[in-house]
């Protein structure tokens, strides 16, 4: 028992250094540029999987969006993302997604997620840097049609758009974000 826990902890230490050592790896002056690119970018692409999603844009208080976020695992896993953050239309910061999980799992897959926020006091929440949930249990697939269906549940609606890759999934973990004002 000792050497599987032992195991776990290395694996989560190599995926934390891995990550860190790739966002810092190089210094790049345009940035924020190529990342508001890449948010415009995914929007759009959302926007043509369901034109519906249109009514959430208008009328949350605020959305988080990122482009591309990762996960792959081999029994222990972990997913990372990147993203700009927004209230009532106007960039406020940036965020990330950083989640480890445990179980029967293996694969790794890409996706963008967006996050919508029903009033302030929730982008409040999520700007305070405590926010996490499992995205497996409340995130929707979007396809047309789907934003008519879908609800805030406690403030939040959370939709993904499949990017690629191929992954068996019966794991415990949660997504963790941070936030960093503008």
């Amino acid at each position: 028992m000792k050497k599987i826990l032992a195991s776990f902890f290395l694996q989560i230490i190599c995926i934390t250094a891995v990550i860190s050592l790739t966002s810092c790896a190089t210094w790049n002056p345009n940035k924020e540029q190529e990342e508001a690119e890449q948010v415009k970018m995914t929007i759009e692409q959302f926007m043509q999987q369901d034109p519906g999603l249109k009514v959430f844009f208008d009328q949350a208080y605020g959305y988080a969006v990122f482009p591309t976020v990762g996960k792959g695992a081999y029994i222990v896993g972990g997913t990372y993302g990147t993203g700009m953050v927004y209230e009532k239309g106007n960039l406020i910061g940036h965020a990330s997604i950083v989640e480890a999980s445990v179980g029967l799992q293996i694969g790794g897959q890409g996706f963008s997620e967006i996050i919508f926020f029903k009033d302030q006091p929730t982008l409040d929440y999520f700007k305070g840097g405590n926010y996490e949930f499992s995205a497996q249990a409340s995130a929707v697939a979007v396809t047309l049609g789907v934003a008519a269906r879908a609800e805030y549940n406690e403030g939040v609606a959370v939709f993904i758009l499949p990017k690629g890759g191929l992954m068996a999934d019966l794991s415990i973990g949660g997504q963790k974000f941070t936030f960093e004002p503008k």
